[in-house]
Order: C-alpha cells, then structure tokens, then sequence
C-alpha cells in the first residue's frame, strides 16, 4: 500500500510534531456525473484505514438501505452526506473531506458532476492545487470532462491526474485505457494542460488506488495515492512581490492600530517599506504581530497584524504592497467571467464585485466571445447563460488593486453578486487593465453640487417615477413640474419618450437595451442633480435593479421613488398610445407587463393608485412629500 494511516506514536508530542511538519495537499475531484468520484474518496478513506468504527457501521447499514452495490460497501456514502444526495444518488454540493497518511495531510474537495452544478466545482478549485478528473472508461472523454478541464486550466491549476475509472467493467483493457489516454491527451494539449498523468483504476474495486493492482500489469505508474503523496506543491507565488489584502483594521485599544490579513504572495520584515493602494499612500513596517508573539519575518499563507511607522489611512480591502513591484490600480478590466446564475448575466446591469475583502459596483460588458469547451472556438455571444463562460470587459465604479489572475489567484480572482439577493452569480478572472482606465481621470470641477444648489435656492433631488405604459406617469410629472415651477423652483423633466428621440434612439426594448435606456436616464439626471436641479424622470424602468442604481447615484435623501400604479388592465384599457393594441395584434413586442417582466417597487418613497388618486391629488401629495424630505424652499 503506497500511504498508511500513520503509525503508533511514542507520545503524543512526538504525533502532534511529526503531523504538523507534513506538507498538505489540496486537491479535487471532478469529472462528469456518475464517474465514480464520491466512490473513489471513499474508497481512499476506508483504504487508508481512515474511516472510524461508528463511521464504518453506518455505511455498512446505509449500504444496504440506499446503496448502488448490493450486499457490498457503497463507498461514495462515505462522502454523499446530503440527504438529497443519497436519494438520487448524485453529489450536488461540493464536499470536503480531510486525511491524513505518514507522508502528506489532504484536504479532498468532491465537486458535482451534474452541469448545473458547474459553480460548485468553481468553488471547490479555486483552491485546489491538483485536480483528479475521472473518466469512465465505458464512456471516454466527454462534454462535461473537456468542460471540467477547461475551468481546471483556467483556474491555474497544473497538476492533473486523469483516473480512468470502471476499468473492471471492460476486463482492465490495456487498450481501452490507451484509447481514453489518448483523447484526453489531444484535448489537454490544447487547453495548455502539459502535467497530465493519467492511471487506470477500479474505484470500486480498489486497483490502482492506494496500490498496485495485479489485474493491470501492463501499468507500471504510480498508484492514485502514492501520486498524491509525491506529486511537488507549488506554494502560492512564495517569492514573488508582498501582497496582503487589509481585512480588519485592529484596534483592540487606543494605543494599538494595526492591520490585519492572509499574506497572498511574497514575504515581509519589519522595516521594509509599503504602499498603501489603491490610494498610494507609503509606510515602513514597524512591526508583524501574531498571536504567539512578534514575528522578524512572514511568508506566503501566514495570517498576521502588521503595524506602520506612519499613522496614514488604511482601510479594511486595502492592498499592502512591496515598494518596488507594486500591483496594478484600475477600474476597467478584461477578464473570463464563469456564469452561475440560472438567470442570464445582462449587460450593463450593476452587479456586486467582490475581490478579497474588498467590494465594489460593477458592471459587464457584452461578452467579447464565449467558448465552446468543445471546440475551444470562440463564438459570438450577447449575454452569459448558466455554466458558460465568456470574456467580458467590466466597469467598476472605484479603482481597485490587482495583478492578472495568471500571476496571483488571489489578487485577480473575483466573484460576482446580485445586488438584490445578495446570491453568487459568477465568478472571474482579470486578465488586464483597459488601456482607457489609465488615460481617463477625474477632472476636478470647482463650483460644487451644493454651490449651484445654493444659487438656486433649493436642495436638487430626482423624483423616479415608475409603472405601466398607461398608468399615468408622465401625466402626473407634467403636473409636478408645474407646480414646482410656480413655486419658483428650477426643474428639468427626463420622459422616457422623449430621450428615445435623441439620447436613446438606438436601443430597442430587450432587456438588455432597457437596461441601458435605464442606466442612462440615471447618469443624466444624476448629472442634473450635481447642477443643482430637481429632477423629474418618467419611465417604465422594469427592473428594481436598475431603479437601484439610479438611487445610489445621488447622495442620501435625494431620491424619491414615486411608483404610478394602475392595474395592467386599467392601464390597457387606458391606452393613450395605442401601444396595447399594437402588442395584441403582433405589432410590438418585449412590451412590459404583456410579454416583458416588470418588478414592482417593494418600498416605494410615495404609492399612488391611479385608479382612486386623480392625477391633480397625487401632484399634490408628491408636492408635499418633496417638502417633508427637505427638497424644497419653506413656503
């Protein structure tokens, strides 16, 4: 057997020191769906006399109630924990399992197989210093083993191991094996997958896992295991330039003010020289603080406080930096985004960018191209559908520090969230700062927002009016506008119509085209605002996302959402367009509330049902609410 469970210890310092200068080893499995992973970590943790006694009485009775193998252990409920799990005999989560053997400590990570699962595998790889992909050698190489690959490549891992498994059920064919070997090989070659070793085995059976099968003679590599214990680790960029993401200012009293996190590449000592980035700010080290005492010198993967000479500002997402090879700062990027969501990724929604311990708005382009995993062609796309993956340029709206992902995971690896629920939707890796986010800079304008507010005599603010075609929006802000405007306050009304003259002419009424008809109506009247104006804006505006981003382009206080509610069928019945009665004969499509969704207000500022409200009382009310929130000149 190439590992055993380590053996008796003369005491247990002796245990407890040996264990802990063993090196460790990530790793993963993946694959497609039902080619024995689950099976194959089990069968390595019962092999190496891993499994504890209870454990071991429960797979035998879950064997013989929700197993696959008769009278026989089912090794992959060793790993199949869900309940949901061992009911369809599927892995859906990514599940982690630890061993240990005399030589090597692992930490497993057991990814789905299934497609829709494909954002668990992300997940379980980007930590991953190996990866295991089995192949059924009934099936060879299939969509989900190339796509698997692929991510594998991309996510920077180099060592792979191909376990051709079910050898038992085509009699351990030298042959059958060469052929999969080869189909893998070809297709590694081409996603730059160069440190590939493939062995053949019977996860079931047990050939090859932790030992030399007699039914495969012809084999003369290593067992899966002893692979495993010899295969080099690559420390994470041990030599390369300090970097340490800031993930909490420590301030346990007033006399101490440190900052801590994971060092994430090179190493430090007191008194080297910092930069503080993104905002370029430069310190010495004064100290590197750990619980078991002060440290003269930190590596890659230690977790420490370091404190500066200088009392400079320094923020939780952060970047220290070594002086002489500082990382990137940018806020426009290219970089391979991997969807996860079951809704499509839509261009110029604003999503969540989370990098580390930093987090900002962001936005994604339409992709440049998504890839085939197939193929490898590079075809041409709109949108990212769930599991595909495109490169894509993003829009982040502050500058942030970074290198490409190629040199440092954990400097250029991001994830994506919705800014609604909060869920992971993608996630990514930046290869390069656009050339734009280097020429393009912030020009400082003197006369201020509240200058021009003071001039006029008024706080500017928007007032977001949004329902149906028909429920009387654009109505009651000519109304609103008036009255303003009597009262002597400077206004300035963004109809959805009109914009669609001029400004927005060329967007049609996808939802991805609705979305920057959104995004920008927003710019425009947060431009607006800075001018000090009130600022009336009449659109549908669909989607609680985009109605969102609009108020968070103001300042606090100085929005109002005014949902104009009317049932769909009022507001056909109303019709003052003929818009409803050009979708019913085919005419127009993509129209809201027919064949297009629309998200109402969840907590809308001011509610007003057209169907009891007049247009003139509900001018009034808005006119009122405007002066509670302090928008308008006390009359």
């Amino acid at each position: 057997m190439a590992g055993t469970l380590a053996s008796e210890p003369e005491s247990i310092e002796a245990y407890l020191s040996a264990h802990d200068s063993k090196s460790l080893l990530r790793f993963i499995t993946c694959g497609s769906v039902d080619d024995g992973k689950s099976t194959l970590i089990g069968r390595l943790l019962y092999d190496s006399k891993l499994v504890f006694d209870d454990h071991l009485s429960a797979l035998e009775v879950d064997s013989k109630k929700v197993g696959t193998q008769g009278d026989d252990l089912d090794f992959a409920l060793l790993v199949d924990g869900l309940a949901a799990e061992r009911e369809q005999g599927i892995t859906i989560d990514v599940a982690y399992r630890f061993f240990s053997t005399d030589t090597r400590k692992f930490i497993v990570a057991d990814t789905p197989g299934h497609e829709q699962y494909t954002r668990n595998m992300v997940t379980g790889a980007s930590t991953a210093d190996a990866a295991v992909i089995l192949v059924d050698a009934r099936k060879g190489v299939l969509t989900q083993t190339r796509r698997h690959s692929y991510l594998v490549s991309l996510l920077g891992i180099k060592r792979i191991v191909v376990a051709v498994n079910k050898l038992d059920l085509v009699d351990y064919s030298m042959e059958v094996f060469a052929r999969v070997e080869a189909s893998y090989r070809a297709f590694a070659g081409e996603i730059g997958l160069n440190d590939v070793v493939c062995i053949p085995i019977s996860a079931l059976a047990g050939d090859n896992v932790t030992g030399p099968s007699a039914h495969t003679p012809w084999y003369e590599g290593p067992s899966l295991l002893g692979y495993l214990e010899s295969v080099p680790i690559d420390d994470d960029q041990p030599d390369g330039p300090f970097r340490m993401p800031v993930q909490l200012v420590n301030r346990p009293d007033p006399e101490f003010r440190g900052f801590s996190g994971r060092i994430v590449g090179g190493s430090v000592r007191p008194g080297d020289g910092v930069r503080v980035l993104p905002g370029n700010r430069e310190s010495t080290v004064a100290r590197i603080v750990t619980a078991g005492g002060d440290l003269d010198h930190a590596i890659t993967g230690q977790s420490i406080t370091i404190t500066l000479s200088d009392e400079i500002d320094v923020s939780r997402g952060d970047v220290l930096a070594g002086m002489a090879s500082p990382p990137g700062v940018a806020d426009q990027f290219e970089a391979h985004v991997v969807w996860m969501s079951d809704d499509e990724m839509l261009p110029g929604r604003a999503y969540l960018l989370k990098m580390g311990a930093k987090t900002v708005g962001a936005t994604v382009a339409k992709p440049k191209y998504t890839i085939n995993v197939n193929t490898l062609e590079h075809m041409a796309s709109t949108t990212l559908m769930l599991n595909e993956i495109g490169v894509c340029n993003l829009n982040i709206d502050q500058p942030i520090a970074f290198d490409p992902y190629s040199e440092n995971r954990d400097m250029g690896g991001f994830i994506l969230i919705d800014r609604l629920t909060y869920n992971t939707v993608g996630a990514g890796l930046l290869h390069f700062a656009l050339r734009r986010s280097d020429n393009i800079h912030w020009q400082a304008i003197e006369v201020s927002k509240r200058a021009h507010a003071e001039l006029k005599g008024q706080n500017p603010c928007v007032v977001w009016f949004t329902g149906f075609s028909g429920a009387g929006k654009s109505t009651i802000a000519n109304l609103v506008e008036k009255k303003l405007h009597g009262l002597g306050h400077h206004t300035y009304l963004l109809d959805g119509d009109n914009l669609r003259q001029g400004l927005n002419k060329d967007l049609g009424f996808t939802e991805t085209d609705r979305i920057e008809n959104i995004r920008r109506a927003a710019e425009v009247s947060g431009l607006m605002v800075d001018a000090g104006l009130i600022v009336l804006v009449s659109f549908i505006s669909p989607f609680r996302a985009e109605r969102r981003t609009a108020r968070e382009l103001v300042g606090t206080g100085e929005f109002c959402e005014v949902f104009v509610d009317a049932p769909i069928e009022v507001a056909e019945e109303r019709d003052p367009k003929g818009l409803y009665k050009k979708v019913r004969r085919g005419e127009l499509a993509h129209f809201t509330g027919i064949d297009s969704p629309y998200e109402p207000p969840l907590n809308p500022d001011i509610h007003i049902d057209t169907v009891r409200t007049s247009p003139e009382e509900a001018a009034d009310r808005i006119i009122t609410e405007l002066r509670r929130m302090g928008r308008l000149r006390p009359t």
